[in-house]
């Protein structure tokens, strides 16, 4: 006599014709989640695993990008579905590298901010990135040069400055992220950006702006009229 199939699997194709059929705008984020799971945990139930991270972390993205020693204390998930999941967030931070690598910036500034935002939106500490760019303002690296608390990483402008010019970049953009949420910039984050400035100057070195990422939006210094 055949098995019975669990009820869910049922739910699984229905789930998986809808995302065929409309894409991922047409799920809620938990349903996202649940769709990632199936192939992490193919004998279980996995809805009420994805509705407790979406109740734990607030969305599809900020699950994805929670720290793994968070995700395992989610009921239900291990070491190896967490492993699973920031496996979605290095995918979608490779992708969106690859886009910007080797484009002119300048001319791809949206896909830059989305770069940005994918790579530091919900990091929960504070890290300070640099991106490098050649003479023709393509990108040619993108480094972290500090990571910190919740409120501060360190960067000294002489380490920015040797990097670039080990890069024979002539021109940077700086970017870091705001863990509070608030991307305005702080009196301290202006101060350490005009001293990059000064040294990147001496060198002829161009800083292009300074970005801040918060929890939903991007504060530019060029755009604030700061550089």
């Amino acid at each position: 006599m055949p098995t019975e199939k669990p009820h869910y699997h049922n739910h699984r194709d229905r789930l998986r014709a809808r995302f065929e059929s409309a894409g991922a705008e047409a799920l809620a984020d938990y349903e996202l989640l649940e769709l990632y799971l199936f192939n992490s945990i193919p004998r279980q139930d996995v809805k009420p695993i994805a509705k407790r991270l979406i109740e734990r972390f607030g969305s599809f993205a900020e699950a994805i990008a929670a720290p793994l020693d968070q995700l395992i204390e989610v009921k239900g998930v291990g070491k190896k579905t967490a492993l699973d999941l920031k496996i979605i967030k290095a995918a979608a931070t490779k992708l969106g590298k690859e886009t910007v690598m080797g484009a002119p910036i300048l001319s791809s500034w949206n896909a830059l901010m989305e770069y940005c935002r994918t790579a530091m939106q919900f990091e929960a500490k504070e890290q300070f990135r640099v991106l490098f760019l050649d003479k023709k303002n393509r990108l040619i690296a993108d480094e972290i040069l500090g990571r910190g608390t919740v409120d501060r990483a360190p960067v000294y402008p002489r380490e920015v400055i040797k990097r670039a010019l080990d890069l024979n970049a002539t021109a940077i953009i700086l970017a870091h992220n705001h863990p509070s949420g608030d991307p305005t910039p702080s009196q301290s984050d202006i101060d350490m950006t005009h001293k990059i400035m000064d040294a990147a100057r001496s060198m002829g070195i161009v800083v292009h702006d300074h970005i801040i990422i918060g929890r939903n939006d991007i504060a530019s210094f060029k755009t604030l009229g700061i550089i």
